[in-house]
């Protein structure tokens, strides 16, 4: 039984109703479009960190960070989960970690926790410890990548091109 079933049976048991404690994000191509920015596979393989940076907002800036201030507000807790570039080295990987947080302070994201990990890496890992199923919490995510979205098990994941990310939290909020 994975986390997100466990809570589910719990709370039907304890007739409670899950709570969101965690709103993630990916960055890449959910946030961030990387993959409009011109030739940025050819400047992330030159161990270029600058797409990170350059990258446009897929979203309206002014509305998220409203609603993400208000979850704030509320007591949930906003997390970017985020990838690291595919072929790397340490080095490059701080390089990275340093572009996305620009990128977020460029377009005030507010978040309570950043976490970029490597390349691949099962995202769910960068929370479990911090989610009490016992309390009925649970954690959403919004990935643009399907095998994410598949493996994430901390609650509901939803495709942010499928989804309206601020719609989404809208209904969190119960606006």
């Amino acid at each position: 039984m994975n986390y997100f079933e466990k809570v589910n049976a719990l709370c039907a048991l304890t007739d409670r109703t899950p709570t969101v404690k965690k709103i993630c994000f990916d960055m890449d191509g959910t946030l961030a479009d990387l993959y409009g920015v011109e030739n940025w596979l050819e400047m992330l393989r030159a161990s270029d960190p600058t797409p990170y940076i350059f990258a446009q907002p897929m979203f309206d800036p002014n509305e998220l960070v409203d609603l993400l201030n208000i979850a704030v507000e509320n007591g949930n807790e906003v997390e970017i989960i985020t990838w690291l570039s595919k072929d790397s080295t340490p080095e490059y990987d701080e390089m990275v970690r340093v572009a996305k947080k620009i990128w977020l302070e460029i377009f005030e994201i507010p978040y309570t926790a950043f976490h970029g990990v490597k390349y691949g890496a099962t995202k769910a890992d960068s929370i479990r410890k911090e989610m009490n199923w016992q309390e009925c919490e649970t954690a959403i995510l919004f990935d643009d990548n399907a095998k994410v979205r598949r493996g994430w098990h901390m609650g509901e994941a939803y495709d942010p091109v499928e989804s309206d990310i601020c719609e989404v939290l809208r209904e969190i909020l119960g606006m």
